[in-house]
């Protein structure tokens, strides 16, 4: 059962630093085939910057760092699994249940001010690279703002979708805002199958 990271400022594993070096090799085969990113951007998180750093280093280019594409914010959740939550905070974790998008733990964001902050900071980053390709190296949440915005997803709709780690989604936004899922949880630069960035299927919401 995964544990809620949030904000907490971990590494990555062994396994995600190997996987972000493959995904930089996947970049670099793209750019020798005419298809070189413009820019790319990431949360300040160091999982995030891992991540990046081995796509950034091949490309030559320097990855800009913007704390708005951080994760949601779990306050009181963070550091902790769902049953540890359920046992620590049973009202808190009742709400949870609920998919309330209203609902925040205490110290942390709700879904729809996370999903708020989201599309505002993509929407500011996408707006200075009208016809360009650009990265933004986040987390499984961010995915998940971003998949529910491009479908007119309710924000309290149960998820089935992957959002898997050290994947390529790729979304087109045109020039009203609006945007479309071209490719979704592309791993083929992964030797193995990825794990899905969100909780057990018994831990309820996100």
């Amino acid at each position: 059962m995964k544990r809620i990271q949030g904000h907490i400022d971990i590494p990555l594993a062994d396994s995600g630093i190997e996987q972000a070096q493959r995904l930089a090799e996947r970049f670099m085969r793209e750019a020798r085939d005419g298809m070189r990113l413009d820019a790319i951007y990431s949360s300040d998180l160091q999982r995030a910057q891992q991540t990046a750093k081995p796509t950034a280093d091949a490309l030559g280019i320097v990855p800009q760092l913007v704390d708005s594409l951080r994760e949601r914010a779990y306050g009181i959740f963070q550091g902790h699994d769902s049953h540890e939550i359920a046992q620590r905070y049973p009202d808190d974790y009742a709400r949870w249940q609920t998919r309330d998008p209203g609902f925040a733990p205490a110290g942390g964001e709700s879904v729809r001010a996370f999903y708020h902050r989201i599309v505002h900071a993509v929407g500011a980053i996408v707006a200075q690279h009208r016809g360009g390709r650009i990265a933004c190296v986040t987390h499984g949440g961010v995915l998940d703002c971003i998949y529910r915005y491009a479908h007119g997803l309710a924000l309290d709709a149960p998820r089935d979708y992957p959002l898997l780690n050290t994947s390529i989604n790729t979304v087109d936004f045109d020039e009203d805002g609006k945007a479309t899922v071209l490719a979704w949880a592309d791993v083929a630069h992964l030797s193995g199958a990825s794990e899905d960035d969100g909780l057990a299927k018994a831990g309820g919401a996100r």
